[in-house]
């Protein structure tokens, strides 16, 4: 059972490290989350314990156990009360939203029938046998409203990056297994956070889902996307072209890489990748270019379709040139979705194979609601502020190159 710190926290951090079992980060842990919960209550009532103040507006009254489940282990709590009962802390639905699409997905698995002996036997575990599909459905709804509800959320305030990315998952329709895309859209909003502004479940991903998509987003108040970054994919490019129009198509540095990699004979393969970094990490568009022209002449030499590809498609990475350099490592890649699509899949992986697409999506899209609440909690990602000032910079070059002539 946590007990409740009232020591300095770095000397409730010693006696926690010093009385550890075998998991000292859930001991960590739960220390945070019990220091967390005790400023939530100061905060609510206005006032510390036995402090006499005349911000106050009640009074403490005890504590109740709750447990939270987590990544290291259960972690138990003791959620402050207070004599009104007037208090109600966030912690638990924030951090167990996830959890609960994912048992939901287990159970619905399990009341159908459909579910394999390991799954069953983690569904019997984590529930009992005593539920039924009537309540189920009701579970569902609840978490199906809130999800919903993000999904839909109006969108205020220009996004000038957008991050595409798309994941597939083994979905069970109409008796069948059926692959589905995941498709996730990560924005920068005005405060130069991430924010994850879309996440849809589709049979397959095309140009007209991603168009849907897209069009959807416009719908709910998108506006000034300047760059979408994706990999080289035929329906994410059409879509752009459709919906953003005069914003720029950044093709993925790190896809162009591996896709052109294979090409080099295997003792140039490490000369191809230092030149392709060599472009890519100059300082300025003409200094990329001169890079590019040298590479292009040795590989000619080298390997003559090489050249050919890095002549015909390289130009698609070089987007981000025509933006801040602060903000190029940010918007060059898309490693930020990726990384996010490993989290998604450490969930899914559990399930395997969801009872149908409404699970699918309610899982994931309660994992896509916690992430994007802690990169808005978190720290800025880049400074929006520069990208105006370098649009600034650009539009009077023309202006002070007459006046020199």
């Amino acid at each position: 059972m946590a007990k409740k710190k009232t020591m300095p926290l770095n000397e409730a951090i010693q006696e926690v490290l010093a009385t550890a079992d075998d998991n000292p980060l859930r001991g960590l842990l739960e220390l945070i989350c019990q220091q967390a919960l005790e400023v939530e209550i100061s905060d609510h009532l206005g006032a510390e314990p036995y402090e006499r103040t005349g911000e106050r507006t009640g009074y403490r009254n005890g504590y109740k156990t709750r447990t939270l489940t987590t990544a290291v282990g259960d972690l138990n709590l003791l959620v402050p009360q207070d004599r009104e009962g007037t208090f109600s802390t966030q912690m638990f639905e924030r951090y167990q939203r996830s959890d609960k699409a994912l048992v939901l997905a287990l159970m619905e698995m399990y009341v159908k029938g459909v579910s394999t002996r390991k799954v069953a036997a983690i569904t019997e575990k984590l529930c009992g046998k005593s539920f039924s599909s009537q309540l189920v459905s009701k579970l569902a709804k609840d978490l199906d409203s809130s999800v919903e509800s993000w999904r839909t959320r109006p969108l205020e305030g220009d996004r000038p990056y957008l991050l595409v990315d798309a994941r597939y998952e083994k979905v069970r329709i109409n008796g069948r297994v059926i692959s589905q895309g995941i498709l996730v859209v990560i924005a920068i909003n005005p405060e130069g956070k991430r924010e994850i502004v879309a996440v849809e479940v589709a049979d397959t991903e095309n140009a007209t889902t991603w168009s849907e998509l897209f069009k959807s987003l416009k719908k709910r108040g998108l506006r000034g996307v300047k760059m979408v970054t994706s990999d080289d994919h035929e329906g994410i490019k059409a879509a752009v072209s459709r919906h953003f129009q005069g914003a720029s198509w950044q093709r993925c540095q790190c896809h162009f890489i591996y896709n052109v990699l294979p090409l080099a004979p295997k003792g140039q393969k490490k000369r191809l990748h230092s030149d392709l970094r060599t472009v890519f990490d100059s300082p300025d568009l003409d200094t990329a270019k001169d890079h590019l022209a040298e590479a292009l002449d040795r590989w000619a030499l080298i390997r003559g379709d090489v050249a050919a590809k890095l002549d015909r498609d390289i130009e698609d990475c070089m987007a981000c040139f025509h933006f801040p350099e602060p903000h190029r490592k940010r918007i060059r890649t898309t490693n930020c979705p990726e990384r996010f699509n490993q989290e998604i899949r450490r969930r899914t992986r559990v399930v395997r194979i969801f009872p149908n697409r409404a699970s699918a999506l309610r899982l994931i899209g309660a994992v896509c609601m916690e992430q994007s609440d802690e990169w808005e909690t978190g720290r800025r990602y880049l400074d929006v502020g520069l990208l105006a000032d370098w649009e600034f910079e650009q539009r009077q070059e023309p202006a002070l190159v007459v006046a020199g002539r």
